[in-house]
């Protein structure tokens, strides 16, 4: 799914123009994807508002962000659906508004409503859809069928929804292009295939691909990507490398007296910052760490805590205060 069989009849004279393989142009660590100021505005309603996106090369990148927030009117413009307001963007170096056919040579797109030709079989679909580009793989679509646990004699019109995610999956993930587009991949899975098809995005990244990951579970960017951008109101409202929120850790405990000053250098080294007790009678103290905790541990042990516990930040408390429209200190 370069697009959807649909899609792609109604917005191309090319339906199989889509994945030609790996764009030359594009060095190892260089920006495969590009937005400057990108707005797509109806009327008076901004779905996009003066966004500004680098993506490198070989990462995997996450966007996140409540129904209505951008994520799905960002992916339309990149690959050339929508036609910009304002500002620009671009793909392998190639504009979409230029040469909307070119772009989607170098992209895989898996929609979040993909749609398949209900009168085939799973095997015709995937036959068919390696047929139609040059980068396409037939058996490496039947490998991760398999992988997937799907049945491919069955036709599309008697699968469940589940099941043609899967077959939506093998045809994107087998056409070898330098950028994925994954727009709700593991949408209808069940456990056990939600944690394939991540596996499936991690051997995407070590073949070198680049991958764009719009996902709600906040597990599967935790755990799959590099970096992630949070969409609000059709607004780029922050944007997060995955290395510097696993630095960050969350100690409560109960305190038996006023927990005292931080002492330098540890307060600068650490980043620490002592946030007020929360509503507790008992004396629980909050602190939030930024770093390396080794030289943290040994002043937490001189204060005489208790009732310790000590666990990562995670992506979910930076959600909640981007969703909410507040400040983010990371």
């Amino acid at each position: 799914m370069t697009d959807s069989v649909e899609e792609t009849a109604d917005e191309t004279d090319d339906p199989g123009a889509a994945n030609t393989g790996y764009s030359p142009t594009c060095d190892a660590r260089t920006d495969i994807v590009r937005c400057q100021g990108l707005s797509k505005r109806y009327g008076d309603f901004d779905a996009l508002k003066d966004c500004d996106v680098r993506v490198r090369q070989g990462d995997v990148f996450g966007l996140l962000g409540p129904n209505g927030a951008g994520k799905t009117t960002l992916i339309r413009l990149l690959l050339g659906y929508l036609h910009p307001t304002g500002g620009s963007c671009a793909i392998a170096g190639l504009n979409p508004e230029v040469d909307s056919v070119a772009v989607r040579r170098e992209v895989s797109y898996l929609p979040g409503d993909a749609r398949l030709p209900r009168h085939m079989r799973g095997d015709g679909v995937l036959k068919f859809f390696s047929e139609i580009h040059p980068s396409g793989n037939r058996d490496k679509s039947h490998s991760i069928a398999k992988r997937l646990e799907l049945d491919l004699r069955r036709r599309v019109a008697f699968m469940s929804t589940g099941m043609r995610q899967k077959l939506a999956l093998a045809v994107v993930l087998a056409t070898e292009t330098p950028l994925l587009i994954l727009d709700e991949p593991t949408a209808n899975l069940d456990p056990t295939v939600r944690g394939e098809v991540l596996n499936l995005v991690r051997e995407a990244q070590n073949e070198g691909r680049t991958v764009v990951f719009s996902s709600h579970v906040l597990s599967e960017i935790e755990e799959t990507c590099d970096e992630v951008a949070f969409l609000r109101h059709g607004v780029l409202a922050h944007e997060l490398k995955m290395a510097e929120l696993f630095q960050r850790h969350r100690v409560t405990a109960k305190a038996p007296s006023t927990v005292p000053e931080i002492p330098d250098p540890l307060a600068n080294s650490a980043s620490i910052t002592i946030v007020d007790a929360i509503g507790d009678r008992e004396g629980r103290v909050t602190i939030d760490t930024a770093g390396d905790l080794a030289g943290f541990l040994p002043w937490i042990n001189s204060l005489g805590l208790s009732d310790l516990r000590i666990e990562p930040l995670g992506l979910r408390s930076v959600y909640d205060a981007v969703h909410a429209g507040q400040k983010v200190a990371i």
